[in-house]
């Protein structure tokens, strides 16, 4: 069985051209995560974790997004790395997930794999 960094690299190596429209879509959903506490936090019910550890993930996530901005798209490994190791993967595959439900994705391949390895 496959690691959340391995699903993640493989995930970047086969459809490498869907990274950058991913990416875009991980820093809107931070954003949005970010800017809306008050509304996340009225309609949080009933997860496996509070509403301040996803706003944690999210700060997370977009201070990597800051640090590594080229790295993330040009290297499966930092992509990898970084956004699906440890608790990091819960948000970034949700992300991943909605953004192929949303129909975000260019490539009808890419919903494929997401839904394979992530969903």
């Amino acid at each position: 069985m496959l690691t959340n960094v391995q699903k993640a690299r493989l995930l970047h190596n086969l459809l490498r051209q869907e990274i950058p429209g991913f990416l875009g879509y991980l820093h809107e959903l931070t954003e949005t995560v970010l800017t809306d506490k008050e509304r996340i936090t009225a309609e949080w019910k009933d997860q496996l974790f509070g509403v301040d550890f996803w706003f944690e993930l999210a700060a997370d996530i977009q201070r990597t997004m800051a640090k590594y901005p080229k790295d993330l798209y040009k290297s499966s490994g930092v992509f990898a790395g970084q956004l699906f190791d440890g608790y990091t993967a819960i948000f970034s595959a949700h992300a991943l997930v909605q953004y192929t439900a949303r129909g975000r994705n260019t490539d009808p391949k890419f919903k494929s794999a997401v839904e394979l390895l992530f969903a």
